[in-house]
């Protein structure tokens, strides 16, 4: 598409958007509207204070900005349709938050908890319907042909040609292999007895690209034995302004995805395993501290009348306070009601034997330290309500792997259990909803690093649901 076609385009659907946005806030404003007693005709014809004006017009340029912060005006071919949906409901969540938060400071009556929750509604779902069919349009033109960018691989190893055929396998992207560039090495008879094309060694790219439709180099190289010519070929493109792309898999990590990012000035290959940053973590802490306040405030007789349980039945403390490790092991003081006998923890090494969980933890189902109000306790899985204030604090997460006691940590023998210290520990997690101390040590762990994995907000909603038939049931509590 040329540079400037694609310019009026994108000038079109940001008018389009803001229109949207226009259109959503009228929207909104027809209940007010209506019980005010005015007729659409009357508001229309209504005297607009310069103030109301400037205030709109300044709205409209933050809702510019937030739109085009999300960057929904930038080549998306290579994001999926759930990264579509997700930043244009972030953008419209934003948008709409601005429109309140304008109301709040000048007293716009119009503006109300039904008019945010209409004109959100309608900005997200015309917005998203219309980045999905443009979506879908730009998928077909691509199918067909139109729009195509051209890539050269340089590298002809299995992951170069793998690469390629990922790419040819999804037309809709709309990449178009021309060719390999390598040297000569025993691997390039498979690409020669194959489809693909070798077009030139790695001398010839710069004649090659010179005379040659190139859009983008895909560097698929091994970096250690050929980062000078790598270095070269990406010099070349910044040259002639030609994209130039390599393969992030440069350490052969199996787990860690990559992302870029920029530190203090400076462009950065950031692999990690979990979620490091951005609004869905940013939402997650908003959700941990929103519900424990929430759930402290509506449980605090409960609270009461355990802490007091506990106080009139055995000597000692209330509250059982113990150092675990949280994310990125530092430690915090967990709490929790006291089950036990005061001196439950010196009381550990004799009763090893008894321990009836594999690995470094240690559990005994009749547990002969449980006082009578700590079983029910236990049972019911009230003395882990404490740990509210720990969410409240940030030590730890509604959801997330359960964090383990300093001597458990220390007896941790595969590093890959470590992993689970990436993020922060919650109160509960997938080895609450499939059993809890019924499963072996090996399970437990290997469900933390499918937490991990496939982390999600709506993985954490799926989790929160299955805790309470778990915890209904006392399913393997101990």
């Amino acid at each position: 598409m040329g540079t400037v076609r694609r310019q009026m385009l994108l000038t079109m659907l940001k008018f389009f958007d803001l229109a949207i946005m226009i259109a959503s806030f009228l929207l909104a404003a027809m209940p007010a509207m209506y019980q005010s007693g005015l007729s659409v005709s009357e508001f229309f014809s209504m005297r607009i204070k310069v103030q109301n004006f400037v205030l709109f017009m300044v709205l409209l340029i933050i809702w510019h900005i937030v739109l085009t912060s999300f960057s929904l005006y930038e080549s998306r071919r290579l994001l999926t349709r759930e990264s579509d949906i997700m930043d244009t409901l972030s953008a419209t969540t934003l948008c709409t938050l601005a429109v309140g938060a304008a109301a709040m400071l000048f007293h716009i009556r119009l503006v109300g908890a039904a008019f945010i929750v209409v004109m959100w509604g309608a900005s997200s779902t015309m917005i998203m319907l219309s980045r999905l069919v443009l979506r879908y349009f730009l998928h077909q033109i691509r199918k067909h042909g139109h729009n195509l960018r051209h890539v050269l691989v340089v590298g002809t190893n299995p992951r170069a040609v793998q690469f390629a055929r990922r790419i040819e396998s999804r037309p809709e992207l709309g990449y178009r292999v021309i060719g390999f560039a390598d040297v000569n090495w025993p691997g390039l008879k498979a690409i020669e007895q194959s489809e693909k094309r070798l077009v030139c060694d790695l001398q010839g790219i710069t004649e090659f690209v010179r005379n040659t439709v190139v859009d983008e180099i895909l560097i698929a190289l091994p970096l250690r034995s050929f980062y000078g010519k790598a270095a070269k070929i990406a010099a070349l493109c910044e040259e002639q302004g030609i994209v130039v792309r390599f393969l992030p898999r440069i350490f052969n990590l199996r787990k860690a995805r990559s992302t870029a990012e920029d530190l203090a000035g400076d462009p950065l290959l950031t692999l990690s395993t979990g979620p490091l940053d951005g609004w869905p973590v940013f939402v997650k802490r908003a959700i941990d501290l929103a519900a424990s306040t929430a759930l402290l405030l509506v449980l605090s007789p409960l609270l009461l009348m355990t802490a007091l349980l506990i106080k009139f039945t055995s000597p000692g403390p209330v509250l059982f306070r113990q150092k675990r490790l949280g994310l990125n092991k530092r430690q915090f003081w967990i709490c929790k009601f006291r089950t036990m006998v005061p001196d439950a923890e010196q009381r550990i090494a004799e009763l090893e034997e008894l321990n009836e969980v594999s690995g470094p933890v240690f559990k005994i189902k009749n547990d002969p330290r449980l006082t009578p109000v700590g079983k029910f306790l236990r049972s019911t899985s009230i003395d882990e309500l404490p740990q509210l204030f720990n969410v409240m604090k940030g030590d730890m997460s509604l959801v997330g792997p359960r964090p383990l006691p300093l001597r458990d940590c220390d007896g941790l023998e595969q590093d890959w259990h470590r992993r689970r210290f990436s993020v922060r520990p919650g109160i509960t997690c997938l080895w609450q909803v499939n059993g809890r101390s019924s499963i072996p040590f090996e399970k437990w762990m290997e469900l933390d690093m499918q937490y991990i994995d496939e982390w999600s907000l709506w993985l954490d909603f799926k989790i929160l649901a299955g805790t309470i038939p778990a915890v209904l049931k006392g399913s393997g509590a101990a």
